[in-house]
Formats: structure tokens, sequence, C-alpha cells
């Protein structure tokens, strides 16, 4: 009887000591982005050449005012200015470590019991109540007009391969607040009502149009750029919060020198160091779970509404792993 009774114990106790299920920790879901079906193709506009629009489109950044520039050393070769934009990254947001979205729902588990997120309910702070989040996110290299040779021989495309760049699940700087103050100390200077209401008026700017860059710890309708983690501390919806932790990596690649900037008239000649992210070199576009392929606000900028474009594209179940596809704008010198 002893025996038996001890025996019950030593399995109930190994029971506990084992790791969860990987269902407990949620299904992986999405799927493959499809060069035809999920871009949103009238993004690629406006496209100009010096200050003049040969293509209207969207709202665009400035472009150098002379339509001829002059690259290289010793001797300049004459070229034109051209600007466009690109698809260029891929983004997962999801609360499932190892869960990659844009790969087709692929979870890459490699047996270490890290980086798991949520979504919390209400909890009381400063006198109010308020959801929190915590996302892992996966930055990839995804040079899509090169690949698919729409132009061949242009030298403004990114001549690169697929690549996963960035895992947030092994960046311990993604999951503690404390230690990412090593990248963003400035977030001390922002850490006030004053600088947070001045965000209202990135909010506005960046839906109708374009983001504030002036304003670059804001993340316009969405939150606050800091802390550079997946610790979103005001949770209003998965798409709204899920936004602004790509938007937060975006920012982090930047700061860390793995992004660079591409727009405006110190971009012809090519790539440069941008440490602070200019926020209106980029636009967002969902690729997961429902792709945002039409409409006026298919690739918005950065710190946009979430409202009139994804409203409905975040479900139970299936609809909870967040692709986004990053849009750069590319100011290029053709020689």
């Amino acid at each position: 009887m002893i025996r038996r009774l001890l025996a019950s114990m030593l399995a109930a106790l190994a029971l506990a000591l084992l790791p969860a299920p990987a269902q407990a920790a949620g299904h992986c879901e999405g799927k493959f982005v499809n060069p035809i079906t999920d871009i949103c193709w009238s993004c690629l506009f406006p496209i100009s050449l010096g200050g003049a629009k040969l293509w209207p489109g969207r709202p665009d950044t400035s472009n150098p005012a002379l339509p001829v520039c002059a690259c290289g050393s010793p001797v300049p070769r004459i070229g034109l200015a051209i600007g466009f934009w690109e698809p260029a990254r891929l983004v997962d947001v999801t609360t499932k470590p190892w869960c990659f979205p844009n790969l087709g729902g692929m979870k890459l588990d490699p047996g270490l019991d890290i980086g798991h997120g949520q979504y919390t309910g209400p909890e009381l702070g400063g006198g109010r109540t308020a959801n929190t989040a915590n996302w892992q996110a996966h930055y990839y290299v995804y040079p899509l007009l090169y690949w698919m040779e729409i132009l061949t021989d242009f030298l403004c495309f990114e001549s690169a391969s697929f690549d996963i760049a960035y895992m947030t699940e092994i960046d311990p700087l993604w999951n503690d607040d404390t230690l990412t103050t090593l990248i963003n100390p400035e977030v001390a200077l922002f850490a006030n009502p004053l600088a947070v209401a001045a965000c209202a008026g990135d909010c506005a700017a960046a839906t109708a149009k374009l983001p504030v860059d002036e304003m670059f710890w804001c993340s316009g309708c969405n939150g606050p750029m800091f802390p550079m983690n997946g610790n979103i501390a005001a949770h209003n919806s998965p798409v709204q919060s899920s936004r602004l932790a790509a938007e937060r990596l975006l920012f982090k690649m930047h700061r860390q020198g793995l992004a660079w900037g591409t727009a405006g008239s110190k971009a012809l000649c090519g790539k440069y160091i941008q440490p602070i992210l200019k926020k209106s070199q980029y636009r967002i576009q969902m690729t997961n779970p429902i792709s945002t392929v039409s409409g006026k606000y298919a690739c918005s900028s950065i710190g946009a509404s979430t409202l009139p474009p994804d409203a409905g594209r975040s479900y139970p179940v299936k609809g909870e792993d967040f692709g986004y596809l990053l849009w750069r704008k590319r100011n290029c010198c053709m020689l």
C-alpha cells in the first residue's frame, strides 16, 4: 500500500515537472506570402524623378529637387535621381515563441522554453485599468522586386536573398524593460505626461498622411516607441499592439545598425546609418492572418490608426498570429 502511494506521488511529481505540451502553448497559424495575391502593388507608387511625380500614388516623402545626380569617385558618374517604394522586409508578431506566421505557420522550436508571450486582462495601475501584452517578433530580409526581376539589371534594387535576420526569443533585451535601456537610454526624457500627450498630434498626422519624424518617441495612435521591446503597456486590440511591437522592432533594428536610411538626398549614392528611425521612410501592410491588398489604408504609415484598414482582421484561434510587410522608401541615383 505504501509502495503504491509513493509510486503515485512520484508519478504526480514527474507530471508536474514535465514541460507543458506544445498545444498548451498555442498552435501556430499563418500562410506563406503569395507575391501575386497578398501584396498591395499599388503601394509601390508614387514613382518620382527628382521632384516630379512620374506616377502618382500615396503620400510620399520629400525627394531631391534635381532630376540628375552624380555618384562615385574619383570620377563621378551622372545618373537620374529616382524615388520609389519597395517591399523590403517581413515581420512576424506572435505571443507563441518560435512561431513563424509568414512561413506558413511553421513552428521551429529548438527546445528552449523561453519567450512565452500573452495578453493579460485588465490590471489596475495609476488609478485606472489597462490591458497589457507581450509579443515575440521575427525580422526577415525580403527584397521582392529583385527576386521577381521586374526590371532587369536595375541597380537600385537590393540584391539579397531571403533571410531570417533577427529573432527576439534569443534577445534578452526584448523581454526586459530594464535591459532595454542599454539601447534606448533616452526613454527617461520622454516618460512624462507632456511627451505622451504630444503623440496625439503624431497620430493624426500619420493617419492623414505621414508621421512626424521629429517625434521619434511616438508611434502615433499605437503608443510609445519606448521601450524597444515587446512589452505593450496599453493593449487596446491585437492588431494595434502587434503593429506597435513590429514598429518597435524596426526602430530596434535601426538603433543596432541592422537597418539603414534609404530615403532623401543623403541616400542617393547608398544607404546610410540611421540610429533614430525616420518613420516616414516606411509603410506597413498586413500579410497575416488576412492580407490588406487594396484601399487607402492598405499600407499605412507608422503610427497610423489601425481602425480603418485592419478592423475585423484578428479573430480567435486562427487569427491571433500576425505578419506584416514593410514597404521602404528608396531614393537612388540610377547610373
